[in-house]
């Protein structure tokens, strides 16, 4: 009776196990499952149950038998298994990582009757693996700085600047167009500078009207004005022994400027309805895609704050001045969102990239990425081509035919054939300098490249 309720135990533990279950006989037949297994696997514990262990074609066993094995299992080789991690095949033919433990089953002489063998699925950790691996590949991709691509000329002074700038305590400010990414470039100054411990506050001076914007960077004292409830700490205080962003600088109301050309001079705030100041330890760094020259002129900017704000100016480019890296820029974003997103994209046939690079880009990087988000919706798998780009896209990029290729060349200065060979030849295939010489941007200097079907890597460098 007690032999009967002990084993009717050891049955429930069993059955109750998370692990999948598994004991076979010395021939490698599965003799006993419990329902952990089933669950795993798929199969039914009758599908299973005088089967060969086979069935579930487990990676280290037949890695064993290639290494000349006589048993089914290494378990029977070596007459345990510890923390072994293998790959199973479910059912429905979908891998099935797990961690394996196993023994051997001796009867009381010493004779090998069996193994019992315990599964542990850690699937979702692999995955979880993969994506790590994957963002960190991402993160160290060769061709960027501090998460910002880029390997042409302009980006290169861009990153020396950068790295300058990021070690001077002196205000920086960033020029470009809108999506050229002025605030990845604050964060990098940010980062690599001694004040990376200490907090990074972005403002943006657009998104906000005049009295909302003072209580934002300057915060602002119980009963101030209508609403103020409680005392409230502003964006530079908050900012203290690190750095404050303050992106589109150019829209800040003159009111604000004439504050914060005070906190920029003395070091030191004070709050909306206040009169005490609080010293503060900021770094500034501002942003603007207009042009502050033109506002000065315009009386809508001062010209004693830009002159204390632009004392480290950095230029960035737009997209269509570096149009060599739209290739490493495609790759990186089609990584980063096949990662978000699971689909088995590879990546973008040349002729879809040719439509890219003739484009003229107006909203920048930010829409190269919004183009390869679009055609992630209507491409599957493999390679995005033409058909997935938008229409807007293909409109403002028309592809010229062969017959028109080299039809209707302007005759002027930068445009001959001769004078782009020579130019070419004189500049040692640098293309950068070649526009230079030319006295035309680089995205010119590549359409005439197109258009002429001039091959510079086999024509100057070959």
């Amino acid at each position: 009776m007690f032999d009967n309720e002990y084993s009717k135990y050891w049955q429930t533990v069993v059955q109750t196990m998370l692990d999948g279950l598994m004991i076979v006989d010395p021939d490698g037949i599965i003799i006993s499952t419990n329902d952990a297994l089933e669950e795993l696997t798929g199969y039914t514990r009758d599908e299973l149950i005088g089967q060969s262990c086979d069935i579930l074609e487990c990676s280290s066993c037949f890695g064993t038998r290639k290494d000349g094995g006589d048993k089914h299992c290494a378990l029977f080789n070596a007459g345990k298994v510890r923390h072994s991690r293998c790959i199973l095949k479910r059912k429905d033919g979908s891998p099935l990582h797990v961690m394996k433990n196993a023994a051997i089953l001796k009867d009381s002489e010493g004779v090998v009757v069996g193994g019992v063998e315990t599964l542990s699925d850690y699937t979702e950790l692999v995955v979880r693996d993969q994506v790590i691996s994957s963002l960190r590949k991402e993160l160290s991709i060769e061709d960027s700085f501090e998460g910002i691509i880029g390997t042409s000329p302009d980006m290169r002074q861009v990153f020396d600047l950068i790295q300058s700038a990021a070690q001077s305590e002196a205000p920086v400010i960033i020029y470009g167009e809108s999506g050229t990414g002025k605030e990845l470039v604050a964060g990098a100054i940010h980062r690599l500078s001694p004040r990376s411990d200490g907090p990074f506050i972005k403002v943006n001076c657009a998104a906000l009207n005049e009295s909302l914007l003072e209580s934002e960077l300057f915060g602002h004292v119980k009963g101030a004005f209508t609403g103020a409830d409680r005392t409230r700490m502003g964006r530079f205080e908050a900012a203290t022994k690190g750095s404050i962003f303050l992106d589109e600088i150019g829209d800040l109301p003159l009111s604000t400027q004439v504050k914060l050309l005070r906190v920029l001079q003395e070091k030191e705030i004070e709050k909306v309805g206040d009169y005490k100041p609080v010293p503060i330890d900021v770094r500034v760094v501002a942003a603007t895609n207009r042009d502050l020259n033109r506002l000065m002129k315009e009386g809508q900017f001062r010209d004693d704050l830009y002159y204390r704000i632009g004392v480290i100016p950095i230029y960035l480019p737009a997209l269509r001045d570096r149009i060599e890296d739209i290739p490493i820029l495609v790759d990186a974003f089609v990584h980063r969102i096949q990662v978000k997103t699971g689909k088995p994209i590879r990546g973008m046939d040349k002729s879809a990239l040719e439509m890219l690079m003739r484009h003229e880009w107006p909203g920048n990087v930010r829409e190269l990425i919004n183009v390869i988000e679009y055609a992630f919706v209507l491409c599957s798998k493999g390679d995005i081509r033409l058909e997935h780009l938008p229409r807007s896209l293909k409109e403002t990029s028309p592809i010229p035919s062969e017959k028109k290729r080299n039809e209707g060349i302007p005759r002027k200065k930068g445009y001959d054939r001769n004078q782009i060979m020579d130019a070419l030849h004189t500049a040692g295939g640098n293309k950068s300098e070649a526009a230079r010489i030319l006295g035309i941007s680089r995205v010119t200097l590549w359409k005439r490249l197109n258009v002429l079907d001039i091959q510079v890597d086999r024509e100057i460098r070959g």
